[in-house]
């Protein structure tokens, strides 16, 4: 899967300036002779942490940190695997609960429990670290102008007064639209799930390879002034369109429709630096990553009681009542439930 993941204005360009050893998919392998002093991090292609916070991590520790990006969730996972006996590197950040029990059961990740760690499922090898609501958003300015009220929830999805309103992602090439594909088969079961996307086609839903396109090209509620009032985003997203006068964005998110993300860290199994690699993640559960993460990465950080954003606790709330799917579930039947959604969806 290619897509940038989130409605995240400006975390694309920070992940871009990181001042990281290196930023290639290929690093240092496994087989090369190990470095005490080297620290070999790998994430998603949507990381990003203050280089400030970087810094003082490195100094703090002696480590020299080494910066492997294979992708986005999907893609990370499927390399870890592939790479299981020469391990990419030491650490991991972005397996999120798409693909956290294909880690597990595959074996790519040694036993490590944070002392900050929060209690999940897969507490005894990923640490959860930050989350995220994927749901829909949608255009006030377009609804109010129009004189249509706005849609709430996913069956209003599906009614012909929003008939080609809605832009969605590919959940074959996009993590938000694994994420929706995952939305409704927790809202509507396995049973359901495949009759919901007939009637949402029927009714002129917009698929696009990625985020990107559906938010500033077809979306009418942000730069790209697009046709469309309603697109695949975060509940964060919002966040990013306050005006600078302060006033309220033009957009909101649909907290009816949401799936919620949870994104992990971990030591592979393999690594050459243990010891540095049990300190980042308990590095990323500092008080100071966690209250960087929403301004990084537009997510949420999983330890309570740290503060947001101004902006978050009035313009990005997270849902009270997220859809859910198991991870085991989601790993069992994944690769399927795309297949089949192509089949409905595409053709």
């Amino acid at each position: 899967m290619t897509t940038t993941r989130r409605a995240r204005g400006t975390s694309v360009a920070l992940a871009a300036t990181l001042a990281l050893g290196a930023c290639s998919a290929t690093g240092t392998g496994a087989g090369d002779e190990a470095e005490d002093d080297v620290l070999r991090v790998v994430t998603h292609d949507s990381f990003a942490v203050s280089e400030t916070l970087l810094a003082e991590f490195e100094e703090r520790t002696g480590y020299s940190i080494e910066h492997i990006t294979p992708g986005d969730a999907g893609a990370l996972v499927n390399q870890l695997v592939l790479t299981r006996d020469n391990p990419l590197g030491d650490v991991v950040y972005g397996i999120d609960n798409s693909f956290a029990a294909r880690a597990a059961e595959e074996g790519v990740l040694d036993p490590y429990r944070s002392p900050d760690a929060v209690q999940t499922a897969f507490a005894d090898t990923l640490t959860a670290i930050d989350f995220g609501d994927v749901c829909i958003n949608v255009d006030h300015e377009w609804f109010a102008e129009q004189g249509v009220p706005e849609p709430q929830t996913l069956e209003d999805l599906t009614d012909p007064a929003y008939a080609d309103l809605l832009v969605v992602t590919n959940p074959a090439t996009s993590s938000p639209g694994l994420a929706f594909l995952l939305a409704t088969v927790g809202a509507f079961g396995q049973d359901g799930w495949e009759d919901y996307w007939r009637d949402l086609t029927a009714n002129g839903v917009r698929v696009v390879e990625g985020w990107s396109d559906a938010y500033y090209v077809d979306f009418s509620g942000s730069e790209g002034e697009g046709p469309r009032p309603l697109v695949l985003s975060y509940s964060s997203s919002p966040a990013a369109e306050v005006p600078a006068d302060g006033s309220a964005p033009p957009t909101a998110a649909l907290l009816d429709t949401c799936f919620r993300q949870t994104e992990y860290a971990g030591v592979l199994t393999g690594a050459q630096n243990v010891e540095g690699a049990r300190e980042f993640v308990d590095f990323l559960l500092s008080p100071e990553v966690q209250a960087d993460i929403p301004g990084q990465m537009y997510m949420y950080p999983v330890l309570e009681g740290i503060a947001l954003p101004e902006a978050w606790s009035e313009h990005a709330p997270a849902s009270d009542a997220p859809h859910e799917v198991d991870p085991q579930v989601i790993t069992d039947n994944r690769d399927r439930w795309i297949e089949t959604w192509t089949e409905i969806v595409v053709g």
